[in-house]
């Protein structure tokens, strides 16, 4: 009679170099898979978002994040002075900033 334990053994030689190298494939696929659909697209979008927020100048017209409508009227190094009626003025930091307004009057769509 075989025993289990002898049944469940390696085979020969032929089957024992393969396991190291074939076993990270599918890790490496996957970190992969995830760079292009999750992590350059972000990247993507927040360089296009510091690059708006450093051209931003007095005068335009912006959107925060949190949805308030307003026209530049004070820059700062980390904050903005947005009019958002008339002789009310509130600071806003430069990261909260959503979109800029074109000068047509209408919000930039989003790119996705």
């Amino acid at each position: 009679m075989i025993s289990i334990a002898y049944a469940m053994g390696q085979g020969g030689a032929g089957q024992g170099g393969a396991g190291g190298f074939g076993g990270f494939i599918p890790l490496i696929l996957m970190f992969v898979i995830f760079y292009f659909l999750l992590i350059r697209p972000q990247q993507k979008r927040t360089k296009e978002h510091r690059q708006m927020v450093s051209n931003l100048k007095k005068g335009d017209r912006i959107i925060t994040s949190g949805g308030l409508h307003g026209r530049i009227t004070g820059l700062d190094e980390q904050t903005l002075t947005v009019e958002i009626a008339d002789r009310v003025r509130v600071k806003v930091a430069r990261g909260n900033i959503g979109t800029v307004i074109p000068s047509s009057g209408q919000a930039q769509p989003e790119k996705k």
